[in-house]
């Protein structure tokens, strides 16, 4: 049986160059707090992986503070910017990651804070005049926290622009960037962004690592308590092989993202080009389906099954070898629909499946052939 693998919005094959650094890692056993130089080596390398981040971000090594992922990063900045920096306000939308929603919905039921959500269009947009209008709402410490890439369904915010909109009214600004970081070029001196989140495992790296950027002199404190590691932001030993293999997936991610970004591209317009030409009544949630206006990584694709076979369709596609997901890879195993597509879906387009397809430099045209046909075979069953 033929095996693709087009799950790559929920995590990433490992690259084989950052599989060797971790495995030579593995033999630094060295403490990378202790004096000794032991502990000195590791504590060098995992120094080198802090500038290499912030060399391609163009930020601070003082700014990037390694964590277990994504969802800590985003957890210790919105958590201790209430803590720490007086935040009342919690300014987001209902489409953003769990990681970013569960956090603020918790930090609202304690009563910490107030929480506004952006109106969207029916593509997922956030609609910025009413944005505008939320931050001019009242005079308490705000924070906006928005995806820059949606994880379900792609679409792409400009970041820049909300983020000197925002700093208009003296509001801090937190982007989960998990489905970003790696896959598109930033400069973090090119507008006043306060924090950011990532995770390696999106691009083509560990999992259980990642990093938050931190802007300098943010005034923000440890959200884990127990030791001075990561400039005392983050306590706990560092996962020292799981750092260096994010240094190693970065530097790859950046130093071949054009070529990589140009092959990856062209297989989502083959995707969605099949798509509408096998199935041509299919769907793209979002702004999925456009190239300019959504990320190059995946699609999003509500499929003209009937209500009885649609929940047979990712187990029937997994027997056919096909790995994709009806959206965030954190919500497996639960029956409960996306949040995301229901903001933004009619109840009649509900009823039928929606299947994220996201794409990597390790797919070829030819999975992409086999999955359009499998699919035209389910629906014509």
């Amino acid at each position: 049986m033929k095996h693709v693998y087009l799950d790559n919005a929920a995590t990433t094959q490992v690259h084989p160059n950052v599989i060797a650094k971790m495995q030579e890692a593995l033999a630094v056993y060295g403490n990378p707090s202790s004096t000794h130089s032991f502990g000195r080596t590791a504590k060098t390398a995992i120094e080198s992986a802090r500038k290499t981040i912030a060399k391609y971000m163009n930020a601070q090594p003082s700014e990037i503070i390694f964590t277990s992922g994504g969802t800590e990063a985003d957890n210790m900045i919105l958590r201790c910017a209430v803590r720490d920096l007086g935040v009342k306000t919690i300014i987001t939308t209902r489409i953003e990651h769990h990681a970013v929603l569960h956090t603020v919905e918790e930090l609202e039921q304690k009563g910490l804070i107030q929480l506004w959500y952006v109106d969207l269009d029916a593509y997922g947009n956030p609609d910025l005049a009413y944005l505008e209008s939320l931050l001019q709402k009242d005079d308490s410490k705000k924070l906006v926290s928005l995806m820059h890439v949606n994880n379900e369904i792609g679409n792409k915010i400009d970041l820049k622009e909300i983020t000197l909109l925002c700093k208009k009214y003296d509001a801090l600004v937190h982007s989960d960037t998990v489905q970003s970081l790696g896959h598109y070029h930033w400069d973090v001196k090119a507008f006043p962004i306060d924090f950011l989140a990532a995770a390696a495992h999106k691009f083509h790296g560990p999992k259980g690592v990642g990093f938050a950027f931190i802007r300098k002199n943010s005034g923000l404190n440890s959200m884990i308590s127990g030791g001075s590691q990561e400039r005392g932001l983050r306590a706990g030993t560092e996962s020292f092989h799981n750092i260096v293999g994010l240094e190693e997936a970065f530097k790859h991610a950046y130093d071949n993202l054009e070529e990589e970004k140009q092959y990856v591209e062209g297989l989502k317009s083959y995707f969605i080009d099949q798509v509408k030409s096998v199935i041509p009544d299919a769907k793209f949630n979002g702004h999925s389906g456009d190239l300019d206006k959504s990320t190059y990584t995946l699609v999003n694709v509500c499929l003209p099954i009937e209500e009885e076979k649609a929940m047979l369709l990712l187990f029937n596609l997994d027997m056919k070898g096909i790995a994709c997901s009806k959206g965030s890879a954190c919500q497996s195993g639960s029956d409960m629909g996306s949040h995301v597509l229901t903001q933004i879906l009619t109840d009649e387009d509900m009823k039928k499946p929606s299947v994220r397809f996201s794409f990597s430099t390790y797919n070829t045209k030819e999975d992409i052939d086999y999955t359009v046909n499998v699919l035209k075979e389910i629906i014509e069953a």
